[in-house]
């Protein structure tokens, strides 16, 4: 392996942070040999995706790991499927909202991570942190940007390894959400590490 792309979207639903970018920042430049290729991707189904499509041909990784913010999760949570649905309550920051469009038209239902999850969880608790598989994705950009990763891998790019990481607040936006949970972007960052080297391994 010789190269990882790990992506973030940028702040979103009126928040002016977003921890997964902060973490991913945060990351070394290169991980037990391998280079670390970061990207900030904007929190738009269109725009979002084009941009990583248009990484995954420039960069041509043999991994993708995208990480996303998810509010009311206390633990690093990855994410074991990716379903073909756009479905949103809330806009996107270009104010697209979907209902029922399907991502891929005629595309599979579902994909499944082809990350080493069940491996990423256990080297995390080893590591005293807090992590969990997760079931479902949601409908909003997370899951989109997740489904077109590995539609990509499944037609362009069997080889490449394809997931994505959820990580809960940091303590800075639970100021005014009074019981929502949260993590130090020392262990949000760390936990992103552990999960590339787990990759990497």
């Amino acid at each position: 392996m010789h190269t990882i792309l790990v992506t973030a979207f940028d702040p979103f639903g009126g928040e002016s942070v977003n921890p997964a970018l902060e973490a991913v920042i945060a990351l070394p430049d290169e991980i037990n040999g391998v280079e670390i290729v970061k990207q900030k991707l904007p929190t738009s189904y269109g725009e979002g995706m084009c941009l990583l499509l248009q990484m995954l041909e420039t960069e041509r990784p043999d991994a993708v790991i995208s990480v996303g913010q998810a509010d009311g999760r206390a633990n690093i949570t990855i994410e074991r499927v990716a379903i073909n649905i756009a479905d949103s309550t809330i806009a996107d920051n270009d104010g697209g909202i979907f209902t029922d469009e399907p991502i891929v038209p005629n595309g599979p239902a579902a994909y499944f991570s082809t990350l080493p999850i069940k491996e990423m969880v256990n080297d995390l608790h080893q590591a005293g942190i807090p992590a969990s598989i997760s079931n479902t994705a949601g409908t909003f950009v997370c899951n989109h940007i997740m489904y077109a990763a590995l539609h990509y891998a499944a037609v362009i790019n069997p080889s490449m390894k394809t997931g994505f990481v959820h990580v809960p607040y940091l303590p800075i936006q639970t100021l005014s959400k009074p019981n929502a949970p949260s993590m130090s972007l020392e262990n949000i960052a760390k936990g992103l590490e552990i999960i590339i080297q787990t990759a990497i391994r």
